[in-house]
């Protein structure tokens, strides 16, 4: 079975939350990135990567270096899904909010 990423994964991670918001300054060489995380060269290559599978960032080589730069605009999905989701649970507190007031009028 061939395992399907998308943004919500990338962002469960809170090491691959720092990588994108590192990337978010500009593109970056692998071991610039490892640089801030005290982990393995592999345990950020397998973030990086995670996080191209997701459409997060995008790899050039740039001489012997592959560098990595940041597709923010990837990240309106989780926008999106938060307003929604905002929109959902607003209205079902003004519901809950509408039922105990008339429960507390009788």
């Amino acid at each position: 079975m061939i395992e399907r990423r998308d943004v919500f994964q990338a962002i469960a991670d809170p090491t691959r939350r720092m990588i994108i918001h590192k990337l978010s300054q500009g593109p970056l060489n692998i071991t610039q990135i490892g640089e801030d995380f005290g982990i393995s060269k592999q345990a950020i290559a397998k973030h990086i990567k995670i996080l191209h599978e997701c459409g997060l960032i995008i790899m050039s080589q740039k001489g012997r270096q592959q560098v990595c730069e940041a597709r923010l605009d990837e990240l309106d999905q989780v926008t999106d899904w938060v307003t929604e989701s905002r929109k959902l649970w607003n209205n079902r507190f003004e519901k809950l909010e509408a039922f105990l007031n008339n429960t507390q009028k009788q």
